[in-house]
């Protein structure tokens, strides 16, 4: 018996949607990440890049868990004293509450060329409006999978 390698022509990609209305963000990126890579798949191969394309939608309204509200994410400037930081909760709360998402599932991506090839098929909308229409992306119900999926 010889262990199957995909090839380019065996790779199949599909676009999935997935609505973050009410998700548990931890829950939800790892549902991204394993879509991401393709691990899902019965043909997954680790050095290939098999994972579908994900839009995520309602990106503000993900939930957090526990204190982690109050978590910080830090980043410095590159000038002498210019850590800044800013917790979860601002960052939901602010202009761009897509990259909480972002964040996790690209923390959650291993380190390597291929997972920064991986990360570009992901696409986050903080509303429910997203231009990919035509691709027409098939619907992935996160909440059904899992009771644990949202925060009561």
């Amino acid at each position: 018996m010889k262990t199957y390698n995909a090839t380019p022509a065996d790779i199949q990609k599909s676009w999935i949607l997935i609505d973050a209305e009410g998700l548990v963000l931890g829950r939800l990126a790892t549902v991204i990440a394993t879509r991401l890579r393709g691990k899902h798949k019965t043909t997954f191969t680790p050095h290939m890049d098999m994972g579908d394309n994900v839009i995520v939608i309602n990106a503000e309204k993900v939930q957090l868990t526990g204190k982690k509200q109050q978590e910080n994410y830090y980043w410095h400037t590159g000038y002498p004293g210019g850590i800044k930081s800013r917790t979860k909760d601002q960052i939901l709360n602010g202009r761009h509450p897509e990259r909480i998402v972002l964040q996790a599932v690209k923390r959650m991506l291993p380190k390597n060329r291929l997972s920064r090839t991986q990360f570009s098929n992901l696409r986050v909308y903080s509303g429910s409006q997203h231009p990919h229409e035509a691709q027409q992306p098939v619907v992935l119900d996160v909440k059904a999978m899992n009771t644990k999926n949202t925060r009561k």
